[in-house]
C-alpha cells in the first residue's frame, strides 16, 4: 500500500532567496521528475497556498510537500574509508575526501560521507532534523575537501546549526587563485542563484528580492608568480560562497571551470579545502576548534607552481 507524509520544513535565513522547487528538492532528496509532479498536482504550500515552482522564499516561511514516502535515512557504507579527525559524546569531524558528496540525494544513494557516518555512528541518523544527512550539520560541494562536523544527538544538531545561523563559527578555507588580489581584504557582496543556471550562484542586482548576505575575509599566505595561496575566513555560508567571492573579485579559484578558473588538469578538481572549523560545543560551551591536513593532491598542485606548504604564519 502506499503511503504518503506531509513534510513541513522551515525557510532559514541561509535558504532565504532559493527557489521552491530547489529548497523541497534538496531538503527531500527528490528527482525532477518528482518534483515536476508535486507542483503540478498542487503538493506543495508555501505558508498554506500552492505554490508554482519559481517561487523566491523569505525567511520564515513554512513550506509543505505531501509525498509518496520513500525510506530516507542515509543507507550505511562501511567501505567509505571515513577518517575521523575528532569525536566526543556530542560531536564527531570528519575529513570530507575530494570527490565525495556530503549526503545522497536519492534512496539508497551510497557513497556519501553521511552513509558512512551512519555505518560507524548509528545514532547520527537520528540526529539530523533530514535522517539522510547522517547527522551533518552543514554541507560541502563535491570537489571541495577538508573538515565538516556531524552531531550524535538532536540537542547537539540543533545547537551547532544555531551557532552557524548567529555567525559563532569559524569556517577557514585555503584556495590557490590566479589574478591580481591584494594581500588582505574583505568581500562583502549578496549573491543569489543564478536565474538560468541553478547550479552557480552570481551577485544580487542591489535591491532584489532573492539576494543571499554573503561575507567573506582573505588574506594571502603566499605568492609565485600570478598564483596566490588564500586563506579564506566566511561569515555566512551561502552555496558557493568562497567560489563566488574570488572569482568576483578577478581571482577565481585554480579549476574551478564554473567561475571562470584557470585549468588544471594534473590536479583535476578546483583548489578549495576547508581547513579548519570552530565550533561552540554544544555542552561545554567551549570553542572547539578541529582542523584538516592539506590533502596531497593540493600539496602537489601547489609544488608545481612554486609554492609549499605548511606556509608560516
Amino acid at each position: 500500500m502506499t503511503t504518503t507524509t506531509t513534510h513541513t520544513l522551515t525557510v532559514d535565513a541561509a535558504k532565504a532567496g532559493q527557489r521552491v522547487d530547489l529548497f523541497v528538492g534538496e531538503a527531500l532528496g527528490l528527482s525532477r521528475a518528482r518534483l515536476k509532479r508535486l507542483f503540478e498536482e498542487g503538493l506543495v504550500r508555501v505558508n498554506g497556498r500552492p505554490a508554482k515552482k519559481g517561487l523566491t522564499l523569505a525567511a520564515g516561511q513554512t513550506v509543505t510537500a505531501t509525498v509518496e514516502e520513500a525510506p530516507r535515512e542515509a543507507t550505511p557504507d562501511a567501505d567509505f574509508p571515513l577518517v575521523v579527525l575528532h569525536e566526543d559524546e556530542a560531536l564527531l569531524f570528519v575529513d570530507k575526501p575530494a570527490g565525495r558528496p556530503s549526503h545522497p540525494l536519492q534512496p539508497g544513494e551510497t557513497g556519501t560521507v553521511a552513509n558512512a557516518l551512519v555505518a560507524r555512528y548509528p545514532e547520527v541518523a537520528q540526529a539530523s532534523q533530514d535522517p539522510r544527512e547522517g547527522g551533518l550539520c552543514h554541507r560541502l560541494d563535491v570537489e571541495t575537501s577538508g573538515v565538516v562536523a556531524a552531531a550524535r544527538t538532536r540537542e547537539a544538531w540543533t545547537a551547532v546549526r544555531e551557532a552557524f545561523s548567529n555567525r559563532a563559527v569559524d569556517k577557514r578555507y585555503v584556495a590557490l587563485v590566479t589574478g591580481p588580489l591584494a594581500d588582505e581584504g574583505e568581500v562583502e557582496v549578496p549573491l543569489r542563484h543564478h536565474p538560468r543556471h541553478p547550479d552557480r550562484v552570481e551577485p544580487a542586482p542591489y535591491g532584489a528580492e532573492d539576494a543571499r548576505e554573503a561575507l567573506s575575509h582573505f588574506r594571502v599566505l603566499a605568492r609565485s608568480g600570478d598564483y596566490s595561496l588564500v586563506e579564506v575566513k566566511i561569515l555566512t555560508g551561502v552555496l558557493h560562497q568562497v567560489r563566488a567571492h574570488l572569482a568576483g573579485v578577478g581571482a577565481p579559484i585554480v579549476g574551478d571551470a564554473l567561475y571562470g578558473g584557470r585549468e588544471a588538469p594534473e590536479l583535476g578538481r578546483f583548489f578549495l579545502h576547508a581547513r579548519s572549523l570552530t565550533v561552540p560545543h554544544p555542552v561545554t560551551k567551549e570553542p572547539v576548534k578541529v582542523e584538516s591536513p592539506l590533502p596531497p593532491d593540493l600539496v602537489a598542485e601547489l609544488g608545481r607552481h612554486g609554492l609549499s606548504w605548511p606556509v608560516a604564519g
